[in-house]
């Protein structure tokens, strides 16, 4: 989502680190002269705390975004922006992924004040809450899905993310092998997995990317895929109440993709607030 947004609004390019280089194989890349961003709702990770630590050495300036105030990455960065979110109750969580996006639409806002994106900045708090009201087709389509095993999970642009997370949600809470692709990504092979009946969530909010997710939903229905679109169009099988624009977007499509996971979960029979084999803060390097 950073990479968009930064990208889009600010012009700046924007990379993901890979914290082996830093952790496993001692060969960090230079960075001065960038700005390093941190991301854990623990403020825990020892990997992303090597990642800000190693910035600051080279005195690249350093931004923690965690819902910790007092965690090792707040005090590993130069400046921190706290979520806000409460207490994370959820092992999978939810509502800090949310104030984590939250947080970079604010930091890129403020980077290139606008009067327009401010005022689209407001209607996020609205539309989200009116976007649960889609928990009971969530819960439709979850029971539809419960002997499922795989899914695939299609977004682009701002809501390439959305599709990591979906996909995320999917496999820890309700254990089913989600795959996220891009649909430019998807058609140039992965297609090949699409089959009768396969369950494919297409994330495709109003805005620049959608014609390009249409087409893939299309392709995969033309395969019996057994498609769900996410949309504010009115033949959408999952209808989002509020349309946002488009960078906003995220904000709200999230929300079937996690009431999807937590009903598929339920209805497997499995305890969304015990999924296997995690803990609250996962410690890697």
């Amino acid at each position: 989502y950073a990479k968009y947004i930064f990208a889009s609004f600010n012009q700046l390019t924007v990379a993901l680190a890979a914290p082996s280089l830093f952790t496993i194989y001692h060969a960090p890349p230079r960075v001065e002269g960038a700005l390093v961003i941190g991301i854990s709702q623990s403020g825990e990770s020892p990997d992303i705390i090597a990642v800000v630590e190693h910035a600051r050495r080279q005195n690249a300036p350093t931004i923690a975004i965690t819902n910790s105030e007092n965690s090792s990455l707040a005090r590993a960065a130069h400046d921190v922006i706290l979520q806000h979110a409460g207490d994370e109750q959820s092992i999978a969580a939810t509502k800090t992924y949310t104030t984590q996006l939250a947080a970079l639409a604010l930091l890129s806002a403020l980077i290139a004040p606008d009067a327009t994106r401010e005022k689209e900045l407001d209607g996020i708090v609205d539309a989200v809450a009116q976007s649960l009201v889609l928990e009971n087709i969530c819960a439709e389509h979850a029971a539809r899905w419960k002997e499922k095993q795989i899914a695939l999970i299609i977004g682009r642009g701002y809501n390439y993310a959305t599709a990591f997370e979906i996909a995320l949600k999917l496999k820890e809470l309700a254990y089913v092998a989600a795959e996220p692709y891009s649909s430019a990504d998807f058609l140039h092979g992965p297609i090949a997995l699409a089959t009768n009946e396969m369950p494919v969530i297409v994330i495709a909010p109003r805005g620049s990317a959608q014609n390009d997710l249409h087409d893939a939903a299309q392709q995969l229905r033309a395969r019996d895929a057994d498609v769900l679109e996410i949309s504010e169009d009115a033949d959408a099988k999952i209808k989002l109440p509020v349309a946002l624009p488009e960078w906003l977007s995220p904000f709200t499509a999230i929300i079937p993709g996690q009431l999807l996971a937590l009903h598929l979960a339920a209805a497997k029979g499995y305890d969304p607030d015990q999924p296997r084999g995690l803990t609250k803060i996962t410690r890697t390097r």
